[in-house]
Parts: C-alpha cells; structure tokens; sequence
C-alpha cells in the first residue's frame, strides 16, 4: 500500500520584462519547463514581455518562476511578476503559443 501523499498541484501566471525577445528566450522557457516537469505555456506579448502559465508541484513550479526570473545567457530580465492562480490540470505538456 502506496501512503504516500498526493502532491498538491499549483498554478502560476508569470510576466517578464526586459531583453526577452529575439534571444532565445521562448525556446529556453520551453526546453526548460519540460526538464523541470511542468505543463503549461509560454508566448511573447508586446515587444518587451513573455507571458507564460506553469502547472505541475508547488517545488517545480517554484523552479520554473526561478528559471523564467533568470532567462537563457543572452537575455535580461528587468522586471517579473507572478500571480498565483487556481490549477486547472487542462495541459498534458508545455508549449510555445502563438504571440499576441
């Protein structure tokens, strides 16, 4: 008999600002996200910010908000925001959408 507990899924809904486009940046999200473990999406918005969703156990998704605050070598990252949602578990992996 498996007592080990379910792990409590999380949700975040983050934005970066910053030199986050045309630098790999969306890519390195990606790759990144599927290391860790988490589902979800990522896509640029306006000219200076990625918007990116991530599912999965509150430690990955943690990992996840660490990775995005860092970006790949070429970027920089000047301002992030994170807002903690409700998990919807409608992602079955992590993905690059279509910018808006």
């Amino acid at each position: 008999m498996n007592d080990k507990p379910t792990p409590e899924l999380v949700r975040a809904h983050i934005w970066v600002t910053g030199r986050v486009q045309g630098v790999g940046f969306r890519a390195h999200v990606e790759y990144s996200a599927r290391q860790i473990g988490v589902t979800g999406w990522v896509r640029n918005v306006g000219y200076d910010t990625v918007e990116a969703v991530a599912e999965g156990e509150s430690e990955d998704v943690n990992l996840f908000i660490a990775m995005m605050k860092q970006g790949p070598r070429s970027s920089r990252v000047d301002e992030s925001t994170v807002e903690w949602e409700t998990p919807t578990g409608e992602f079955q992996e992590f993905g690059v959408k279509r910018s808006i």
